[in-house]
């Protein structure tokens, strides 16, 4: 090894699989050079933590294994965003991952930054096998109440994906209703469950998304900032302005 520079080594590091990693940190071990040996505890302590988050992830897919073991052959996790807010609509999404799929750092969205929900809803989006997404707006929201919005927001999350699910996992204590597939609604599933997280993950970022191009139209509320949510700056905006067109009437008609 120490025919090769530090710069050649550290690229190799970079590059080689965590499958890989561990006995090419043996050899390059044998490299008494005090910068080599400085990247092998570098990447010793990337391999731990790869370690950490690999085990965190298996115990995230004890349900799909569950199933998976039982012949199911496509799950689809789904969850929703949006059931909150004062503005804007509930936004549900369905995502079939393949099977044995590992996404690093997947985890309940509501825990991860802007930044890094970006990133996974990029990954998600080239690993999974089909991804849908169910949306209703605030007008039906108001007219059929925002529980069976959200009802409605993942029927047609599910109807949208290219592959039939043989399983569907529902975050949350209650079952979708009249539908044909087989469910399990898992509390806090995007906790437990990587299709459901993946799920969350999507519905967020994609209503998120919405919030924003809602703010070019409507900038004077700052739904680029809270999202349809109600801060304090929201409210404001609410009694100063009036209510907009993706304003929830049945949310908004005890703020004046």
């Amino acid at each position: 090894m120490e025919k090769f520079s530090l710069q050649s080594i550290e690229k190799q590091l970079k590059e080689v699989s965590y499958d890989e990693l561990p006995n090419f940190l043996e050899e390059i071990k044998k490299d008494s050079r005090i910068g080599v040996q400085k990247l092998v505890q570098k990447y010793e302590r990337k391999y731990e933590t790869y370690q950490v988050e690999l085990k965190r992830i298996q115990e995230m897919s004890q349900y799909e294994k569950h199933y998976y073991q039982k012949g199911v052959k496509y799950i689809a996790g789904i969850d929703e965003a949006g059931r909150g807010p004062l503005a804007g609509p509930v936004v549900a999404a369905a995502v079939i991952l393949p099977k044995d799929c590992f996404i690093m750092g997947i985890n309940d969205s509501k825990k991860l930054s802007l930044i890094k929900r970006e990133e996974l809803f990029e990954i998600i989006n080239k690993k999974a096998l089909s991804i849908g997404i169910g949306i209703v707006d605030p007008q039906t929201i108001d007219r059929i109440n925002i529980l069976q919005a959200t009802f409605e927001a993942m029927k047609k999350a599910l109807d949208a994906l290219s592959l039939k699910p043989e399983l569907v996992l529902v975050d949350g204590n209650q079952n979708i209703p009249d539908i044909s597939v087989p469910q399990e609604d898992i509390i806090k599933g995007d906790q437990k469950s990587i299709s459901v997280a993946a799920a969350a993950i999507v519905a967020k970022v994609t209503r998120d998304r919405i919030m924003d191009k809602f703010h070019e139209l409507y900038s004077e509320y700052g739904f680029n900032k809270h999202k349809g949510y109600g801060t304090k700056e929201h409210i404001e905006a609410i009694k100063k302005y009036g209510l907009c067109p993706i304003h929830r009437e049945s949310f908004t008609r005890n703020l004046y």
